[in-house]
């Protein structure tokens, strides 16, 4: 042992704890040392370290002189153990080479087996193992898999010689190779990597060793490895290990075997033994569908009707060593285990375990059913489940047996799967919504005035945007499926017809969106309906057991607020007041308020939407009786509620009698050219302090409207947005407190109710000090807070942050999980300055990080005391924040 390798098996057991770190010597690496250590058949082997790998890559691809001495020793290790000799011609000792970060990462890099084989070991192979055949056979997969793997040579190039090899002996399968053709095909893969590399394969075992070394920590940082990381959140610098096994061999005739196996069934969550099996093959034989692999046990071999016998029937004991093994191994990780092994001549080995890959809701029953086992404890359950998986619990979902036509593809931005007519804009989607019809709302890219067909729409499909754009966030919010950033698709709007995959398609034809996957489909593809009770039921109960912080929801429909209450959200958290505005039968009044010369222009406009306002606060209130309910007064740039074309101005010159050149002139001097930081939040209030008052007055009509009738606490919290000093705060806070008690007087009802601010800007978060001196809660809105500590658009930054991820600059998009390092300082800064001036101070998370369990745990690390997320997110802020509590 050194300091960069660790042996294992061989009666080898070390007191050293690095040994079994998995952030040293990987998961693969951790779990066979401990599965050596219980006394398990695991051929001996050894493990070179992740921060060897990490060394190698930051050094210039080299090895130091250490590890190679590490190396040499470590098998010398194997070579005791096994009684036979690395490049021993005789009696050769081989060996596998495997990765192992410390998380799962399934494709990363092929294995490498049978290394150490050359043109006179294979000789020697033959004659100790009394079988010419298996080993010209070993020889042959070796030279494909390192040539592939190390080399870079295309592993199409030997399987085209391979079938051409069975072809010309009239062969169908594999297994009716003998030994002399093996041989013979051994001679022309040589002869292809001499061709492709202009050198001959090398010979030299320790060659081989060290090249397939370097190819495991080269491809941490190989491009596939690259991205896998991204979409799991795994960090660049974590580095894999590398794991040198002696081989065993499955491919040793009808008395060895290979396969892989669960200890549960990985996708129901089942407590039966799930895998398969195959006799006379290698690993990777089993999951190259090079050969149908066969089923390990009777009861499913019975139930698919299959006829060749499973291990359970055709290798009794062998398979009741595995069961007792799996029985072992489940009871000592205390979780469901991905088995990988080997019958060599009847004798089990066992090549590696690892808590095993699970669909949500195989996850839920596991957990559920381990804590009713005694096996884990409730704490252990609420850790175990990814909270992000509950997504594929909580939408619609597409039934796995029916058949797909899939057109492309884009960015899986909304759970969920939806079937509908296609529609081009959103008066479209909500007229023929509205005759009861299902529609998939499809744009060049969504904006604010699109948020009506949007709600009627079953789901949304956008050619621009990313996972955090106008399209994705809005349909998060409303539970909506969607796929954005399908740059394969072209709309023609004059034709009302669009073009994707290379087909052409027209309005009102029927398309399925899977917005889990990013998949486009033509037509009708069924979907399962989510079932939000038993151990998803049970799960949550333990969660909120075990959490401290709240959790809210971001709504302001009456549908996404019953469904927020359905999934357990306690209260409101962000209530966008600009969504009820955009309704087509208000638009024309809120565009008259924006257009009018003077305030009694728009105090006339106000008039007509106050009691629609009041309506919309009323029907919130009533559904969440006894919970707060946090309102944003309005909060979007002007132009968003700007008429843009002709018809548009013709049909508001008509309905509010001003002339169209009056009104262009009017929208012409309302133009911004940066109206993300222009005139909108609380900038609207302190010009247009009318606008506010009446939204106001509407919340606290409203609420004084439903405790009378309900005798329940109406808890309104009124939130001011885009404050960046302590005066604005003061001069709107006193319109609301004025507007309050005028409201009250009227109704001779007086209700508690806060005013607070939204820390959005960077200013804000520094001078959260004097601000709580006026504000009684803080709401970070991390969405725009982001975009203004890092000077990104949210929606134009999708173009480039993905290239900014992979280069290691952001570890996560920042506008997906919180960029804890710079913004999340000033939430810090923000939180502890607010409580110092206001120690009561009420402080909450609205932006879409509300609903990413990284960022939900930064919140509890900071003290806040709720986040707020949306709809279908809240089960899994519930969840997070339960994990995030429990450490």
């Amino acid at each position: 042992m050194s300091a960069y390798v660790f042996t294992f098996g061989g009666g080898v057991r070390h007191e050293d704890p690095r040994s079994r770190d998995k952030t040293i010597v990987g998961g693969k690496g951790a779990n066979l040392a401990e599965m050596a250590g219980i006394g398990l058949p695991v051929p001996p082997g050894f493990t070179i370290t992740t921060e060897e790998c990490i060394r190698y890559l930051a050094e210039g691809a080299d090895f130091s002189d250490e590890l190679r001495a590490g190396v040499k020793a470590a098998l010398g290790h194997i070579e005791q153990a096994v009684g036979k000799s690395f490049g021993n011609p005789a009696d050769p000792l081989l060996v596998s080479v495997r990765s192992g970060a410390r998380v799962s990462m399934p494709g990363m890099m092929d294995t490498v087996l049978n290394l150490g084989l050359n043109d006179e070991t294979v000789e020697g192979l033959a004659a100790i193992s009394g079988d010419k055949r298996f080993a010209w056979d070993s020889y042959r997969r070796f030279i494909q898999m390192y040539s592939d793997v190390v080399l870079g040579v295309d592993h199409h190039l030997f399987e085209d010689a391979l079938e051409i090899a069975k072809e010309d002996n009239g062969f169908y399968a594999d297994v009716d190779m003998e030994a002399e053709h093996w041989q013979a095909l051994v001679g022309e893969y040589k002869q292809i990597v001499a061709r492709e590399l202009d050198r001959p394969f090398p010979q030299d075992v320790n060659e081989q060793l060290w090249g397939a070394i370097a190819a495991v920590f080269d491809s941490w940082d190989s491009d596939r490895a690259k991205v896998y990381r991204r979409l799991n959140d795994i960090s660049g610098d974590w580095g894999t290990a590398v794991n040198v096994q002696a081989m065993v061999f499955g491919n040793m005739g009808n008395t060895s075997a290979t396969g892989v196996a669960f200890t549960r069934d990985p996708a129901t969550g089942e407590r039966a033994y799930y895998g398969e099996w195959l006799v006379n093959a290698q690993g990777e034989d089993v999951v190259a569908g090079i050969r149908t692999p066969q089923y390990l046990t009777k009861a499913a071999r019975e139930r698919a009707g299959a006829k060749p016998l499973s291990m359970e029937e055709a290798m009794p004991q062998a398979y009741g060593e595995l069961a007792d093994v799996f029985e072992l191994l489940e009871k000592h990780y205390k979780d469901m285990q991905d088995i990988e092994f080997t019958v060599e001549r009847s004798k089990l080995f066992m090549l590696q375990t690892r808590s095993g890959k699970r669909t949500a809701k195989a996850a839920l029953r596991m957990a559920v059913e381990m804590v009713e086992e005694g096996l884990i404890d409730e704490a252990t359950a609420v850790k175990r489940v990814d909270p992000m998986a509950l997504d594929q619990l909580l939408h619609p979902t597409l039934d796995p047996k029916a058949p797909r036509d899939v057109l492309g593809k884009g960015l899986p931005a909304s759970p969920g799967a939806a079937s509908g007519a296609i529609v081009l804009d959103a008066d479209t989607a909500e007229r023929l919504a509205g005759r009861g019809e299902a529609v998939i709302l499809v744009r060049v890219e969504t904006s604010p005035e699109d948020i009506h067909g949007m709600h009627a729409a079953k789901g949304i499909l956008t050619a621009r945007g990313g996972m955090t754009s106008h399209a994705a966030v809005v349909a998060r919010g409303m539970g909506r499926p969607c796929v954005s950033g399908a740059s394969q698709l072209s709309i023609d709007m004059g034709a009302r017809t669009l073009k994707i995959g290379g087909r052409s398609l027209k309005e009102g034809d029927v398309i399925t969106l899977d917005g889990a996957t990013g998949d486009i489909m033509a037509g009708l593809v069924p979907t399962i309906e989510p079932e939000l009770v038993g151990d998803f039921g049970t799960l949550m109960l333990w969660a909120d057991k075990h959490r401290r912080m709240k959790v809210r929801t971001n709504a302001e429909t009456p549908a996404d607020c019953r469904m927020a209450r359905q999934f357990g959200a306690e209260g409101i958290g962000l209530c966008r007041t600009e969504h009820m505005f955009f309704d087509a039968s208000r638009i024309s009044a809120v565009r008259q308020m924006i257009l009018a010369e003077d305030e009694a222009g728009r105090r006339a406009a106000l008039a007509k939407l106050l009691p629609e306002q009041r309506a919309d606060f009323k029907a919130i209130f009533e559904i969440m009786a006894g919970l707060p309910v946090t309102i944003r007064l309005l909060d979007p740039p002007l132009h968003e509620f700007l008429p843009h074309t002709e018809a548009e101005f013709a049909e508001l010159s008509d309905a509010i009698s001003i002339g169209v050149e009056t009104l262009k002139r009017r929208a012409d001097e309302l133009h911004e050219f940066n109206p993300m930081l222009g005139h909108r939040g609380c900038r609207l209030g302190i010009t247009f302090p009318e606008i506010y008052e009446m939204q106001a007055r509407a919340i606290f009509e409203a609420a004084c409207e439903v405790a009378a009738a309900s005798g329940e606490a109406v808890v309104p919290e009124v939130m001011i947005p885009l404050v960046a000093t302590r005066r604005e705060l003061e001069i709107l806070k006193a319109l609301v407190d004025r507007t309050a008690q005028a409201v009250f007087a009227e109704q001779g009802r007086t209700l508690g109710y806060m005013v607070g601010t939204m820390i959005e800007l960077p200013r804000a978060a520094l001078m959260a000090g004097e601000i709580a001196e006026v504000g009684e809660f803080f709401s970070f809105g991390t969405n725009d807070l982001t975009q203004t500590t890092l000077g990104l658009s949210r929606d134009d930054s999708a173009k480039f942050l993905g290239a900014y991820v992979d280069q290691g600059i952001f570890q996560r998009d920042p506008f997906v999980s919180l960029d804890v390092d710079g913004v999340g300082q000033l939430v810090r800064l923000a939180a502890q300055r607010g409580r110092a001036t206001r120690e009561d101070i009420k402080l909450g998370i609205c932006g879409e990080h509300g609903g990413d369990p990284a960022s939900i745990a930064f919140c509890e690390k900071t003290g806040l005391d709720y986040v707020s997320a949306s709809p279908f997110r809240v089960p899994i802020a519930r969840l997070a924040a339960a994990q995030a509590a429990l450490g």
